[in-house]
């Protein structure tokens, strides 16, 4: 099977990389992908928000399977034109994709379905938006979320009225996020430890993959402003055999169910963030695809091979009903440069890079990474995931963080904590 993988981050290396070790794989195409993709897969250039341009590369390559990384491209309905074509891609429909492009259409639907999740109110403009939050409708902490695309930034839990308006003005007034903050979901702050669902899903059954817990924050202790994940690790002890069972009897199976009723059946990777409150899993979002950086440490821990689940749920067709994974945790360190999530120096040199990649029980995925002749050098914000595994947690950070110490750049940027959530469960 030859398989082109769409994408550029740590999320799509390890795709390209798990998916180049099955035995059923001849060759994965990776495009455009970064310096680390290009030793796991032939790299090629491509405009990911062109969906026309997607589907040429593919029909060109004659790939058997595309498999899409990031949420871009199935936003702008890429499966579509592949459906059309007749041609096969691992990814939701445009108008399933909406799960994660619209945070408002996501939050009508899970209300229409009974999927549980905060009460919230969507808004259409700053001064209704404003009146909302002055009014105090879902007290203070409150949750301010730019309806649209807004790559992992458009999430604001405001702890008052002031930094709350402060939200909506930037998203509404300010252009902050562009199109994607036309509009804002405003609801209620649940309380709670949370961790993230992952399944493989061919439109009526899903495959359930090992779980996993972010490190949203900037900083240290949960602290700074929101970023794309500075951090992950596999599995959440939070999510118990009786916790999961709620998660597909109560979010997953609704979900399947009443998109298939909608006419837009559910092929693809499922992501659902939850908040797991005293009343049970209450969903935060969906994300439909693999998280970034969850996929960096949940792919390394599945045992099977992957390629014909997906090439199977892409048909509509998956028989299988288990996936095994090993027990032994996997902790992913992300590397940023420094002034993330806000602006940053690109083209800084990187060192250390074989070293990390030595050590025992590490793997190492690139982002922002490109080549400046033979020397790696960033290009954007998240550079790197280090992923340690270990017989248990605490030697998984420790993997991680040996090998993250090898790796250095000019202001790199990196959360000292993470995993330690693990350690507390």
């Amino acid at each position: 099977m030859k398989i082109l993988v769409v994408g550029s981050g740590a999320r799509e290396h390890a795709l390209a990389w798990k998916l180049s070790r099955e035995a059923g794989v001849r060759e994965v195409v990776c495009a455009p992908g970064n310096a680390g993709t290009r030793s796991v897969a032939r790299a090629l250039d491509l405009d990911i928000s062109d969906p026309a341009a997607v589907l040429a590369l593919a029909e060109a390559e004659d790939a058997d399977l595309t498999v899409v990384g990031p949420e871009l491209p199935l936003a702008l309905g890429v499966q579509d034109r592949f459906a059309a074509a007749g041609r096969a891609l691992f990814g939701p429909s445009q108008a399933a994709a909406r799960l994660e492009s619209s945070k408002a259409f996501a939050k009508d639907f899970m209300q229409r379905h009974r999927v549980p999740t905060a009460r919230f109110a969507v808004h259409d403009t700053a001064e209704g938006a404003l009146a909302a939050v002055a009014g105090g409708q879902f007290g203070f902490p409150v949750v301010v979320k730019a309806d649209g695309l807004a790559a992992g930034k458009g999430v604001t839990v405001a702890p008052d009225r002031a930094s709350a308006e402060a939200a909506v003005r930037e998203a509404m007034l300010d252009d902050r996020f562009g199109d994607a903050g036309r509009r804002v979901v405003i609801e209620e702050c649940l309380v709670g430890p949370e961790a993230s669902y992952f399944a493989i899903c061919d439109g009526r059954s899903a495959l359930a993959l090992p779980t996993a817990q972010d490190h949203k924050r900037a900083y240290d202790h949960d602290q700074g402003p929101n970023t794309g994940g500075m951090g992950a690790f596999s599995p959440s002890p939070l999510v118990t055999p009786d916790v999961e069972r709620r998660i597909r009897e109560e979010v997953v199976g609704p979900v399947l169910e009443g998109l298939a009723g909608e006419g837009a059946p559910y092929q693809g990777f499922l992501y659902a963030g939850l908040m797991l409150t005293a009343d049970g899993p209450k969903v935060i979002e969906f994300n439909v695809r693999l998280g970034d950086p969850e996929a960096q440490v949940v792919l390394p821990m599945v045992e099977d091979p992957i390629a014909p689940l997906l090439e199977a749920a892409a048909a509509g067709s998956l028989a299988a009903t288990t996936c095994r994974h090993t027990t032994n945790p996997h902790v992913g360190v992300v590397l940023a440069s420094g002034g993330y999530p806000g602006s940053y120096a690109k083209g800084v040199p990187i060192a250390g890079l074989a070293e990390a990649a030595e050590q025992d029980d590490v793997l190492v995925f690139h982002a922002g990474t490109g080549l400046d002749g033979d020397r790696v050098v960033t290009t954007g914000g998240r550079v790197l995931t280090v992923v340690g595994r270990g017989a248990d947690y605490g030697a998984a950070i420790e993997r991680a963080y040996a090998a993250e110490r090898c790796v250095t750049f000019s202001d790199k940027q990196v959360r000292t904590d993470i995993g330690r959530k693990a350690l507390q469960s």
